[in-house]
């Protein structure tokens, strides 16, 4: 059984709350945690670097010398790779670094990484404060009270859209909605403070 305290509006601690076994009681994974890492790491890449070839740096049409009789080295051509400002031999190319990970599999490392947070300690439900009185200063104060100071990771549901807002203008802080989590953002060693919202959408999205 895994239970994480909980926080209300005004930052005070209400107790404890019992988190999914499926979600939060799970031994982790370090190899798919790994893979999911990595592939997220290669999806976020652009992949548009490049280098010239000999053939596509300018110039070089002029051979250098003389084939013979100068004593020095034979040359075609100053945009060899040879050459300084010449042609990169093996450099870097645009490709595309996109990897695909299956469904099942990463719905598996979400799990890994949520309960390797929780069984740290750093799992946390948080009350979202009313729309109305929500600011960011409130927000700020909220994840203070919650051990937050320094910065956290705030899981946030579809019912959490002016906390989201408002937390997103705070230092360190990672807003991330519960239907689209992000591997990197789960692995920080920072407190993953959850809504109440966002903890029914992950027992939806990540439980089934």
């Amino acid at each position: 059984m895994v239970k994480a305290p909980a926080v209300d509006v005004t930052g005070t601690r209400t107790g404890q709350v019992e988190l999914p076994a499926a979600i939060f009681g799970l031994r982790p994974h370090r190899p798919l945690l790994h893979q999911a890492l990595v592939i997220e790491h290669g999806n976020a890449r652009r992949g548009t670097h490049a280098t010239k070839t000999r053939g596509e740096v300018r110039g070089g049409g002029r051979k250098p010398w003389r084939q013979k009789g100068t004593g020095r080295a034979r040359h075609g051509s100053r945009r060899s790779p040879l050459w300084r400002g010449g042609g990169i031999v093996f450099g870097p190319r645009p490709r595309d670094y996109h990897r695909k990970l299956n469904r099942r599999e990463r719905t598996l490392a979400l799990r890994a990484a949520l309960s390797a947070q929780a069984q740290a300690g750093r799992v946390t439900v948080v009350q979202a404060p009313a729309e109305a009185a929500l600011r960011t200063a409130l927000a700020a104060r909220l994840l203070q009270a919650a051990g937050a100071a320094d910065g956290a990771v705030l899981i946030t549901g579809a019912a959490d859209a002016a906390l989201a807002r408002a937390a997103a203008n705070l230092r360190g802080v990672r807003v991330l909605a519960a239907r689209r989590l992000a591997i990197r953002a789960l692995l920080l060693p920072r407190p993953i403070l959850i809504t109440q919202a966002a903890l029914a959408e992950l027992q939806e999205v990540l439980a089934a």
